[in-house]
C-alpha cells in the first residue's frame, strides 16, 4: 500500500467532505486521518488535510489528475503529497549552535524524515560538527554589508525544496525571498509578536516579562512578521539574570523549531493570509 496525503482549502461550501471521502473510495482507497477546520460554515474558508492509503499501482499522476476535475468544482487550492517523498532541507546557521546540534542530532536518529543537502553558515566554527553527520558543509563568510546573497541563491534555488534559519541572523532581501519563491522557516529567540530584533532576552529582562517564548515562523518580507507556525514558553522570575533568560530560551528554541520541522514535513501546516492552520 502507498500513503498519501491530501491538502486543500476552499471557500466553504456544502458537500467537500462527501466528494473528497467518495474520491479515496472510487480509488479503492482507505482514510487513515482526516483533519478539516471552517473559519465559518457560511462563506467562511475550509481547510482539510488527509491521509489515506490505496494500492501499490495507483500513481501519484493519476491521482492528480482525477482530483483536479473534482477540486475543480470547488475552485480549491490542493496539492497531493507521497508520504514516502523526503523533501530537501538546507539549513543556514551563524554563530548559535544549538539549534543546528539539535537538527542533526534529530536527523541522525532518524526523527526527522528528510534530505539534507547541505549546511550553510557564515561561521566556520561549525564545519567540524557537520562533518561528523556526514553532510556538506559551505562556509561563506557574508556580513550585514556583504550578505552575499547571490551565492547563496545560486546554491540553494535548485538542491532545496524548503530552508531552515537555524539562527541564521542576517536579514534576507525581498529580492532573495522573490527569487527563491519556497518557505523558509525561522526560529525567533523570542515570544511574538512582542520583541522583535535582534535582543529579545534583554528587552525581556528590562520589561519585567514573568515569560519568556521562542517563535517558529514562516519568513516573509516583513522582518519578524511571518505566520507563526509554533510557540513555546518558560516561566522566569525576577530573580533570573539575562544569562539565565538566554539558557532557558535555548532550550524553547530547539522544541519550537523541531516541532515546527515535525508538522511542516508531515504537511500538516496550511498558509492563509498571515497566520496558519496546523493540524
Amino acid at each position: 500500500m502507498r500513503t498519501f496525503i491530501l491538502i486543500l482549502q476552499c471557500q466553504d461550501q456544502k458537500g467537500i467532505v462527501a466528494r473528497i471521502s467518495d474520491f479515496i473510495f472510487r480509488h479503492q482507497g482507505n482514510i487513515i486521518t482526516a483533519d478539516q477546520y471552517s473559519t465559518n460554515f457560511e462563506g467562511g474558508f475550509f481547510f482539510m488535510r488527509v491521509e489515506f492509503c490505496v494500492s501499490d499501482d495507483v500513481k501519484k499522476e493519476s491521482l492528480n489528475v482525477d482530483f483536479a476535475t473534482l477540486a475543480k468544482e470547488f475552485n480549491a487550492h490542493w496539492r497531493i503529497y507521497d508520504k514516502t517523498d523526503n523533501l530537501r532541507m538546507g539549513i543556514l546557521v551563524s554563530q548559535e549552535s544549538h539549534c543546528l546540534a539539535d537538527i542533526l542530532y534529530l536527523y541522525n536518529a532518524g526523527e526527522l524524515k528528510v534530505k539534507i543537502p547541505f549546511v550553510l553558515s557564515n561561521c566556520l566554527k561549525h564545519e567540524q560538527l557537520v562533518k561528523q553527520y556526514n553532510l556538506p558543509f559551505i562556509f561563506l563568510p557574508a556580513t550585514k554589508d556583504d550578505r552575499r546573497e547571490n551565492e547563496i541563491l545560486e546554491r540553494v534555488k535548485n538542491e532545496t525544496d524548503f530552508l531552515v534559519l537555524a539562527r541564521y541572523m542576517l536579514v534576507l532581501s525581498k529580492d532573495f525571498l522573490c527569487a527563491y519563491s519556497k518557505d523558509i522557516i525561522n526560529i525567533h529567540h523570542g515570544f511574538l509578536p512582542s520583541f522583535k530584533g535582534p535582543d529579545p532576552y534583554g528587552e525581556a529582562l528590562r520589561k519585567g516579562v514573568k515569560i519568556i517564548g521562542a517563535t517558529a515562523h514562516f519568513v516573509n518580507e516583513e522582518l519578524d512578521e511571518g505566520p507563526i507556525i509554533t510557540q513555546e514558553v518558560e516561566c522566569v522570575s525576577h530573580k533570573d539574570s539575562r544569562d539565565d533568560l538566554v539558557r532557558k530560551g535555548r532550550n524553547l528554541e530547539n522544541k519550537a523549531l523541531a516541532n515546527a520541522l515535525f508538522k511542516y514535513l508531515d504537511y500538516r501546516v496550511i498558509r492563509h493570509e498571515n497566520k496558519t492552520i496546523v493540524f
